[in-house]
């Protein structure tokens, strides 16, 4: 059978329109790959497992309870429970409570947003950030399944491996290593969901002390004082947190701790004897003013480590 000129253009002209649309295709497909920032609700929540050297597989739910600070350009994420909302005030060890910024989920270091995430996601994308007072060089290694998984390294060989997963708009895992390997901080994903109702919390913390002691066998005492000075920004604090971690030996092993305000009155005293350990205790001392003095006694084979952080605590009701 023979073909006139007519319908040989006209087959040649559909072969390339299909042509054109496979290339299309293929383009759009990559284009896939690239992840936009989502937009997340008052409601949102995230159930994360957390690890730290401090303690381990600690539960913490991540609540979106505002979408309007700094202006209106930052969710704030707080936290369901306000022991935890304590902890971190004092330990900060979860650096994604409190504002995370509209446009790119940034969350802030010294008052200043840092880009931890880096929208839109693209395969082989690399950015730099701060984030536990160290400088990260990020690199995208891998997108796949909605997901990016991000590297991330410092100078002193320290790691961060994380991965965001657009379906449920945070991270899926999140994993802090220093140079020997060894995890600083270890979250991950438990469950998730939308609309969640009751109090959350935030807890807004500041350095104020922070001792440590290892002894084998020397008796002596410690004595130490420090200054409560107001939130550079958001004024007096409501209170003081502490954390504390203690390990008396056997035999004639021996602690004793006190802090005195300025007028000497005790606002905490604890003792422990021979074989005691508490390890990762929360407690508060309401309306701090002014000069505190600490004094440790220690006998035998003792171990103390004491944080102090002054806080301002906010609460939403949802």
């Amino acid at each position: 059978m023979q073909l006139n000129n007519g319908v040989i253009f006209t087959v040649l002209i559909l072969l390339s329109s299909i042509s054109g649309c496979l290339g299309s295709d293929d383009d759009k497909g990559e284009g896939d790959n690239d992840l936009e920032v989502p937009t997340w609700n008052v409601g949102d929540w995230w159930l994360y497992t957390f690890s730290t050297p401090d303690y381990s597989d600690d539960t913490a739910r991540l609540v979106v309870a505002s979408d309007e600070e700094e202006d209106g350009t930052a969710y704030m994420l707080a936290i369901s429970s306000l022991t935890e909302a304590k902890r971190h005030s004092v330990l900060n060890h979860n650096p994604f409570l409190g504002r995370m910024t509209h446009t790119n989920l940034s969350t802030f270091e010294n008052g200043i947003p840092q880009n931890v995430l880096s929208f839109p996601f693209t395969k082989s994308n690399s950015w730099t950030f701060s984030l536990f007072t160290k400088q990260w060089s990020a690199n995208v290694i891998g997108i796949e399944g909605g997901a990016a998984t991000v590297s991330a390294s410092s100078t002193d060989g320290s790691k961060i491996d994380y991965e965001f997963d657009i379906s449920l708009k945070f991270f899926r895992s999140f994993i802090w290593k220093n140079k020997d390997g060894v995890d600083q901080l270890r979250m991950q994903l438990a469950d998730y969901g939308t609309n969640h109702t009751g109090e959350v919390f935030f807890v807004r913390g500041g350095d104020l002390y922070n001792g440590s002691w290892v002894e084998s066998g020397i008796d002596f005492e410690i004595r130490d004082s420090f200054f409560v000075e107001n939130h550079p920004n958001d004024g007096e604090w409501n209170e003081m947190v502490y954390f504390y971690d203690v390990e008396c030996g056997s035999g004639s092993s021996s602690i004793t701790l006190t802090l005195r305000d300025h007028l000497s009155s005790s606002v905490i005293t604890k003792i422990w004897g021979p074989g005691a350990s508490e390890k990762g205790v929360i407690g508060s001392i309401e309306y701090p003013t002014e000069e505190y003095t600490l004094t440790a006694t220690f006998t035998g084979n003792s171990n103390l480590r004491i944080i102090i952080a002054g806080a301002i605590t906010y609460s939403w009701s949802l």
